[in-house]
């Protein structure tokens, strides 16, 4: 093989390989845009498959069935009881968690995160879910500042 042949060979691989870098580096500094209901988790169901609606009426997390199910703003949603999913199909509103079920704390700082379901906060009738022990403790000692922060970020987040 001639010089000039091992030497084009190596020109064009090192282009590939810096325009496969490249591609990468977009793609980790790329922002998506978060769908508007956080329905991660093995479940693939609304904040993990527990029952909204429960959150008001036991004040506790309560794991939702898919005997009673339904599908609203793109999630489908458990229910603990048929009850629990009348009340929800005729005012969803009133009981979706604000920032789509979304770490109401990471959104206040520009990001989404998983929840767990045992660390929310009903406060002036709107249900708030955090990421872990830590974030929800740190949660309450600021939430005013972090509702108005997460309800500027919020808009940002689903449309990136």
């Amino acid at each position: 093989m001639s010089k000039r042949t091992t030497k084009s060979r190596s020109l064009r691989n090192s282009f590939i390989i810096g325009f496969i870098l490249l591609l990468a580096n977009l793609a980790a500094n790329s922002v998506f845009a978060a769908k508007p209901i956080y329905s991660g988790g093995k479940e693939r169901a609304a904040i993990r498959g527990y029952d909204p609606v429960a959150y008001f009426t036991q004040n506790k997390p309560v794991k939702g069935s898919q005997d009673f199910s339904f599908k609203h703003n793109g999630a489908n949603w458990l229910f603990s009881s048929q009850e629990n999913l009348d009340a929800f199909k005729a005012q969803p509103s009133d009981y979706t968690p604000q920032y789509g079920g979304y770490c109401a704390y990471a959104v206040s700082n520009g990001s989404t995160a998983s929840i767990k379901p045992e660390y929310f906060t009903i406060y002036n009738d709107k249900l708030y879910l955090n990421y872990s022990k830590s974030v929800y403790n740190k949660w309450l000692k600021k939430k005013d500042t972090y509702i108005d922060d997460a309800n500027v970020e919020w808009p940002k987040i689903l449309e990136n």
